[in-house]
C-alpha cells in the first residue's frame, strides 16, 4: 500500500524543508509540496522532524565473550535498535585462526536470520593474513558485499593482532576498496599494566580504566595513522574516547590522509568516576576504550562539531549486572567488556547535541547516518531522503521529554548505563523500507523482516578526505 508522509519538516545533512514523501514499493517515489495520492495511507507528522532512519555502525549482538554470549541477539537487539530511530545495522563478525573466514560469516547469517527486523550488514575481522585470507577476501568481497575489516590492536592473545598484520590488510583494502577499521589501544601496554594492578592486589572496576590510559589510546591511533599513510589506504577509527586520539586522527586528516573516527555515545556524556560506584555497580560501566575523565567529552563533542570526528557507533555490547559482570567480583579483567547502547544513541546525539546548541540539525543527520552510510556503501540506498532512496525514515517529535531507565527501555539487559538521564525528542514512529516498525512508539514489526545488505566498495559514493576541505 502507498503511503504519504504529510505535514513533517524532512532533515537531511544538507537540506531542512517542509514537504511532504510519497512511499511507493518500499522506496521515496516522491517529495513535493501538498501530495494527494488515491488509495494512500496517509501518515500525520505534524510537529515532527522526517529523518532518515539512523545507522549504527558499530554493534555486537549474540556475540561470545569472556565465557558468555551478549545479552541481546538479533531479534532483541534491533527492535531496541528501531525504538532509538536505528534501521540499519553493521555488526561484526568474529573470525577464528586457522579456519576460512567464510565460516565466521556463515555463522553470523545463521545469527541474524529469522530474528532481525531492521537491515543490517556485517564488518568482518581480520586476526591474521596470509595467502588464503589473501585469497579469501576478493570473493568475499563479491559475494557477501562486505567491505570492511576490522583489526583489533588490543585484547592480547584474545583478538589482538601484530602491526604486520594491520599493514598486509591496509594494503590488502587498498587495493579491494575496502575500509580498514580499529580498535585502536596499545595491547601489550594494557597487558603490562593490567598484570602489574592485579600483582598489586588492585582488582576492583577501576582499574580497568587506569590500566587503559587515554596514552596507549592515543598511541595506537597515532600508529594505525603513520601505517595508512605509509600503504596508501584508508582507515576508520572505531569509538575514539579521548584527546589524545582525536589530536592523532586531526593531525593525520590535515595531512589530507583518508582516516575518520567514530565516537560512542557513551563517552559524550558519562565518565571515569561511574567505574567507582560502590557495590561493584562500576562493572556496569567496563568497556573498552573506558570512559575518560570529564574534560575528554569537550574535546569530542568540539571534534564532531569542526569534522575531525564523522559519526556516531554505539558499540552496543550488552551484559547483565547480575550473573555476567558479576563474572569480575575480585578480578576486574574478568569483567565482560560492553555495554547496552544502540537504543540510546540518536535520542543522545539529538538531545546533548541539538538542544543544547554543540552540533547542528543537519549534522546530526549526517553525524547518526549519512556519513556512515558514505563511508561503508550504503549511499544512496540508504542515509538520506532522496527520490529512489529506501524509505527508511523515522518521524521525531523534538519537544518530547522523558527520563532514560532500565524499566523502559527495551533490550534484554538488566540495566541501562544512561539510567537516570533527562533528553529532551524522542522517535514516534519508525519505517524500514516503507514499513512500520515502530508505530506510535509501539513494536509492529516482525523479526525476520530485515534484510541482509550487500555493500559497495569503499569510495564509490564516500567523498574522500583528499576532496574535502577539512575546517578547524
Amino acid at each position: 500500500m502507498k503511503k504519504i508522509v504529510k505535514n513533517g519538516t524532512i532533515v537531511t545533512a544538507t537540506d531542512t524543508y517542509k514537504a511532504d514523501l510519497l512511499i511507493e514499493d518500499g522506496k521515496i517515489a516522491m517529495i513535493g509540496r501538498n501530495l494527494d495520492e488515491k488509495d494512500a495511507e496517509v501518515i500525520d507528522a505534524k510537529g515532527c522532524y522526517v529523518f532518515p532512519g539512523g545507522i549504527d555502525p558499530h554493534t555486537h549482538l549474540d556475540m561470545p565473550f569472556g565465557g558468555t554470549v551478549t545479552k541481546d541477539d538479533f531479534e532483541s537487539g534491533t527492535i531496541a535498535a528501531a525504538f532509538g530511530g536505528t534501521t540499519t545495522i553493521i555488526d561484526f563478525c568474529l573470525t577464528n585462526k586457522g579456519e576460512p573466514l567464510k565460516k565466521a560469516i556463515e555463522t553470523w547469517h545463521n545469527k541474524a536470520k529469522g530474528k532481525a527486523v531492521i537491515d543490517y550488514g556485517f564488518h568482518l575481522m581480520i586476526s591474521e593474513i596470509n595467502d588464503d585470507v589473501l585469497e579469501e577476501l576478493p570473493k568475499i568481497i563479491e559475494e557477501e558485499g562486505i567491505t570492511s575489516f576490522k583489526v583489533f590492536m588490543a585484547y592480547k592473545n584474545v583478538f589482538q593482532a601484530d602491526d604486520g598484520t594491520l599493514y598486509r590488510t591496509l594494503v590488502a583494502a587498498k587495493e579491494l576498496g575496502a575500509l580498514v577499521m580499529v580498535h585502536a589501544e596499545n595491547g601489550d601496554v594494557i597487558d603490562y599494566l593490567t598484570k602489574k594492578a592485579l600483582a598489586d592486589g588492585n582488582t576492583d572496576p577501576i582499574y580497568h580504566a587506569l590500566t587503559r590510559p587515554p596514552e596507549v589510546e592515543g598511541e595506537a591511533t597515532g600508529r594505525a595513522c603513520q601505517l595508512t599513510e605509509l600503504a596508501g589506504s584508508q582507515l576508520y577509527v572505531v569509538h575514539v574516547s579521548c584527546a589524545q586520539a582525536v589530536e592523532k586522527i586531526a593531525e593525520a586528516r590535515n595531512k589530507g590522509l583518508d582516516i575518520w573516527g567514530e565516537t560512542c555515545p557513551q563517552y559524550l556524556v558519562l565518565d571515569q568516576s561511574y567505574l567507582e560506584k560502590p557495590n561493584f555497580e562500576g562493572a556496569k560501566y567496563v568497556w573498552s576504550p573506558p570512559l575518560r575523565e570529564k574534560w575528554h567529552q569537550d574535546v569530542l563533542w568540539n571534534a564532531l562539531k569542526n569534522g575531525q570526528l564523522q559519526t556516531l557507533g554505539s558499540d552496543q555490547c550488552s551484559f547483565d549486572f547480575k550473573g555476567q559482570k558479576e563474572l569480575g567480583r575480585g578480578d576486574f579483567t574478568k569483567i565482560p567488556n560492553g555495554g547496552p547502547m544502540i537504543e540510546d544513541r540518536v535520542s543522545i546525539l539529538f538531545s546533548e547535541g541539538v538542544k543544547k546548541g554543540r552540533i547542528t540539525l543537519n549534522q546530526f543527520v549526517d553525524i547518526m547516518s549519512t556519513r556512515i552510510a558514505k563511508l561503508f556503501g550504503l549511499f544512496p540506498k540508504k542515509g538520506t531522503i532522496a527520490v529512489g532512496a529506501d524509505a527508511d525514515l523515522v518521524i521525531f517529535d523534538p519537544n518530547v521529554e522523558r527520563v532514560i531507565s532500565a524499566e523502559t527501555h527495551h533490550m534484554s539487559v538488566d540495566y541501562n548505563a544512561f539510567e537516570g538521564m533527562k533528553v529532551t525528542g524522542e522517535p514516534v514512529s519508525v519505517l524500514s523500507r516503507g514499513e512500520f516498525v515502530i508505530r506510535d512508539k509501539t513494536f509492529v514489526g516482525k523479526p525476520g523482516y530485515g534484510q541482509y545488505l550487500n555493500r559497495a566498495r569503499y569510495g564509490n559514493y564516500a567523498v574522500s578526505k583528499r576532496d574535502e576541505k577539512l575546517t578547524i
